[in-house]
């Protein structure tokens, strides 16, 4: 009879549908490892993932969650790339190692459609896994897949950032911190806009250099303009949309960029046509990234020794307490702790 494991899942959409249930161990198949989960990190990806698939058609029962980190405990045949007691990350986008995508088809998401994982045990291809960095417990590693990723395809991998340069990062969530600290390791100036001036203060100890209460001050992008002596920034990471991409075009400097990631106002984008065409800047939607990018990534992260921040850690009995956290916001990262009591 098969060993049992303790694993989270849904019957149907919603989150007032997640369970913990008993289910059988996995065992790798020919090219899988065998990992036993440490920590899982949530992003709010998942939240509407288990609310309604979001765009993503789930077979039910459904495991939700995406970003793990854990340790290699047995491997199938013919795996090359990772030996028991390796320690791991998932990736989000299966299947991309490196360059562009042919075709989304072709590169199912973990975490939906693919199962993901909110279990003591998964068994997963090893192309689908990195090398944890060294530095990193794997509470904290487990916070790297997505929105580290992202903050990393935005300014170094796609927006080719450089010491000088000069950075707005728009709110103190996963991927707007991790921006914070991979620009401030870079050289860059990293100007923060938020409506709490305790967690701009929060951002400032991480690297930031400016913040701006965007509630006092909904015109942001004039302050922008005055801290930069009417120049602008570099870098704009949009993480709004609605009517903000507005003042995001009228924050960056001529023929600058504006990263297009969040959706935390709006799902839609709304501005007139003029201020693009006077900004002359370039709209780039980023959406994570390959897995060399990821490596890439991590090898920053353990130079630097950059600690990401966590808000809370919950065990693995709380992950309804942890999906309600990051529903109503949080100061960086979510994160289960599967050896939390």
């Amino acid at each position: 009879m098969s060993e049992l494991m303790k694993r989270w899942e849904i019957s149907a959409y919603g989150l007032d549908n997640l369970r913990l249930v008993d289910a059988p161990r996995p065992a790798p198949a020919a090219g899988e490892i065998l990992v036993k989960v440490e920590a899982v990190s949530l992003n709010y990806r998942d939240t509407q993932v288990v609310e309604d698939g979001m765009t993503a058609s789930l077979v039910f029962p459904f495991t939700p969650a995406s970003d793990m980190a854990g340790t290699v405990v047995a491997v199938g045949n013919g795996v090359t790339r990772f030996a028991v007691g390796d320690r791991v990350l998932s990736t989000y986008i299966t299947n991309w190692v490196d360059g562009n995508p042919k075709t989304w088809a072709e590169m199912p998401t973990q975490g939906g459609p693919i199962p993901g994982m909110l279990a003591e045990y998964v068994a997963t291809p090893e192309e689908w896994c990195v090398r944890a960095p060294k530095n990193l417990s794997p509470v904290e590693a487990s916070t790297l897949p997505i929105a580290a990723l992202t903050a990393w395809m935005a300014l170094i991998e796609l927006g080719h950032l450089h010491a000088g340069q000069t950075v707005v990062v728009q709110g103190t969530g996963g991927v707007s911190l991790f921006a914070v600290q991979l620009a401030a390791a870079s050289g860059a100036n990293v100007i923060v806009t938020s409506s709490s001036d305790e967690k701009i203060a929060r951002a400032i100890a991480l690297g930031a250099i400016h913040g701006i209460n965007r509630t006092q001050t909904p015109d942001w992008h004039k302050s922008v303009l005055a801290l930069t002596d009417g120049r602008g920034a570099d870098h704009v990471l949009e993480m709004a949309g609605g009517e903000n991409l507005g003042r995001s075009l009228q924050a960056v400097v001529p023929g600058g960029r504006v990263s297009i990631i969040g959706l935390l106002e709006s799902d839609e984008l709304r501005t007139s046509i003029m201020p693009l065409l006077g900004s002359r800047a370039s709209i780039v939607a980023v959406a994570v990234g390959p897995r060399r990018a990821m490596e890439d990534m991590i090898r920053m992260v353990d130079l630097h020794r950059i600690k990401p921040v966590i808000d809370a850690t919950y065990s693995l009995t709380e992950v309804r307490q942890a999906f309600a956290h990051v529903q109503r916001g949080a100061f960086g990262k979510v994160v289960i702790d599967f050896d939390k009591a």
